[in-house]
């Protein structure tokens, strides 16, 4: 049955009046405003096309679409990508289930969009103006008129003001941190919405609630929103889910009345017709996979594989192509994490005694063919670091009630890892860590390191689920065994891994936290005392430090760069210091092989690569 244009405009008529009512009731029950917090209209800044998060966004509001976009890409043909794992859920903003990571922008859509070319610069996107004030208390966003969800009704602020809720109270653990500090939410109107967080110095959530994502009320059941589920999702971005099988496979179809095709932020954006991700359960098969053109491209993350892998007939033709790609954020580092929960690891001298024992001279020269290198800290390759810094006059200002717990060498940048001779027997390292285990209370009972008053062996599990963490933890165990630690390795597939990552069951893992130039509220859920007991959180050593809270408190409060990255260093400085983490190696470029029927832009963004500026290559018709 065919609507007809009056019957339309009636029903999103009738939707508006509903909204506003359901908006003013509402607000009636949201609390009371903290002191102060309520600025009078005459006291509004200017709406604004965009939010950075210091400084001004690089694009003025006339700009026509993104520096590392083309916005002539052509639009059609598939893109197929391949995952290694398997997926239970279309649902990833829930703690429950596997989730298929691409609903997230490529499904649901945002009130604003990253810049990637900028450390935290969000344009509009749902939102068409964004407003707050010089000291953030509050921030209102006014939805573009064209807004729309894929079954065509419009986005509205009710639709808004439900996403906040319902992600605080049954997100994921870091969205219910997040959206907890808002004090007060309402809809002057009903494509306007305001938050407003009261006296919370907390420059970043702004944009936070910039990039929270905006569910249809309507289509969405609150009460089952924390169950797994396979009903495909109603949203407003460039896709909708249009085939599932289950574990296997799932389809996005670009939806060709997608309501923001024509905006800046989307010019040369979201050009294929059809996406769809291939689940794999196990890393040969996949690559084999890829070899065979099953899927498109893929991120190498095996250094062996990337030196000597790419023999086969297509990549020697050509029809592979290889890009080696820098991008300019911190770099990824790989870790061994110490969950500091079990009683193995709670002395930071064990701790350090073993990071002592992992030899990366030895790996990358026999592993890795020298590609890696190694760093301290958790910003490698970057301002925000403070691995082999001095701390200047502002960290140690804000260091100051923590000094006397921190070694001098990590004060004044002399601090370096352990560096072997590549042996593999460097007797150097063994020395050192047979001391801290002596001054931890250990010592080697013929050959088993034993703790002096119980007898107890020192022994740990690593647990693992890829070739190259099998591989780089053997051989971690193999150096530790040389001191009398008796480590295991447990090989599980992806699934278990991931739930027991989760729910922190396990005494050591592989790890990386990928970092931004702008980290902010994310590292509380990352290292935040209240983390540490919420399974779910990213925190998965267990840390539970008041100088960590207190850092990065100072940094989501930070006006300008320079005081924000004082306290970033410091807080990296205080991370280090804690021996959490071993570091096994920073991942310096980014290895992307792609078949070359797929084409990207020739400028790269700030951030590295992104599929979705990415095209497929235009046949040639045969005469």
């Amino acid at each position: 049955m065919q609507n007809t244009e009056s019957q339309s405009r009636f029903a999103t008529g009738a939707r508006l009046l509903a909204s506003t009512l359901a908006i003013l009731i509402a607000t009636a029950f949201s609390g009371p405003l903290a002191s102060g917090a309520n600025a009078e209209p005459g006291d509004r800044a200017k709406p604004l096309h965009a939010l950075a998060m210091h400084g001004e966004p690089a694009l003025p509001a006339d700009f026509s679409a993104l520096p590392y976009a083309n916005p002539d890409a052509p639009k059609g043909g598939r893109l197929v990508e391949g995952v290694l794992g398997t997926f239970d859920s279309l649902n990833p903003f829930i703690v429950r289930g596997l989730a298929v990571q691409r609903i997230r922008g490529y499904v649901v859509e945002s009130l604003m969009a990253r810049g990637n070319d900028e450390p935290f610069t969000l344009y509009g996107l749902l939102a068409q103006t964004v407003e707050t004030d010089d000291a953030r208390s509050y921030v209102t966003f006014r939805i573009d008129p064209r807004a729309k969800f894929s079954d065509g009704t419009p986005v509205l602020a009710e639709d808004v003001l439900f996403s906040w809720r319902l992600l605080r109270d049954k997100g994921r653990p870091n969205h219910r941190l997040y959206y907890a500090k808002v004090v007060r939410a309402e809809a002057p109107d009903p494509r306007t919405v305001r938050f407003d967080f009261g006296d919370l110095q907390d420059r970043e959530l702004p944009l936070i609630l910039g990039l929270m994502p905006i569910f249809p009320r309507h289509a969405v059941n609150a009460e089952t929103f924390e169950d797994t589920t396979m009903a495909p999702p109603i949203g407003s971005g460039p896709y909708r889910v249009s085939a599932v099988k289950p574990g296997s496979s799932v389809t996005l179809t670009r939806n060709p009345d997608y309501w923001g095709r024509d905006l800046p932020i989307n010019r040369g954006l979201w050009n294929f017709d059809e996406v769809r991700i291939e689940y794999f359960r196990e890393a040969n098969s996949q690559f084999e996979a890829f070899k065979r053109a099953i899927y498109d491209y893929r991120v190498e993350t095996e250094p062996l594989r990337w030196h000597d892998g790419y023999n086969f007939p297509a990549a020697r033709s050509g029809d592979v192509v290889r890009d080696v790609i820098k991008s300019g954020t911190p770099q990824p580092t790989e870790f061994l994490v110490f969950n500091t929960r079990r009683s193995v690891f709670t002395d930071i001298r064990v701790r350090e005694a073993l990071l002592q024992m992992f030899d990366f001279a030895w790996i990358n020269q026999n592993y890795f063919f020298d590609l890696y290198s190694r760093a301290g800290g958790y910003f490698a390759g970057s301002e925000l670091s403070a691995y082999g810094r001095a701390a200047g006059p502002d960290e140690l200002r804000l260091l100051q009630p923590y000094l006397a717990r921190l070694r001098p060498d990590m004060l004044d940048g002399s601090y370096r890892l352990p560096d072997s001779d590549a042996s593999g027997r460097d007797r150097s390292a063994l020395r050192r860590a047979l001391t801290l285990l002596s001054e931890a209370g250990y010592q080697l009972d013929g050959t088993v390191m034993r703790r002096r008053d119980t007898h107890q062996p020192l022994s740990f599990e690593i647990l693992v689920t890829t070739r190259e963490q099998e591989r780089i933890a053997l051989a971690f165990v193999r150096d530790v065994k040389r001191i009398g630690v008796q480590a295991t390795v447990r090989v599980v597939d992806a699934v278990q891994f991931d739930q027991r990552r989760i729910t922190f069951d396990f005494d050591m893992i592989p790890n990386r936290w990928d970092q931004s130039l702008s980290p902010g509220n994310e590292q509380s859920f990352y290292w935040g005392a209240e983390a540490a007991d919420t399974q779910g959180t990213r925190n998965y050593m267990g840390v539970k430090d008041p100088a960590i809270d207190a850092l990065i408190a100072t940094m989501i409060a930070a006006r300008g760069r320079p005081e924000f990255v004082a306290a970033v260093r410091a807080l990296d400085r205080v991370l280090t210091s804690g021996f959490y983490v071993i570091p096994l190696y920073n991942i310096q470029e980014q290895w992307i092989a792609r078949w070359n029927r797929i084409e990207r832009p020739e400028v790269t963004a700030l951030t590295g690569y992104l599929p979705e500026t990415w095209w497929a290559r235009a046949t040639v018709p045969q005469q």
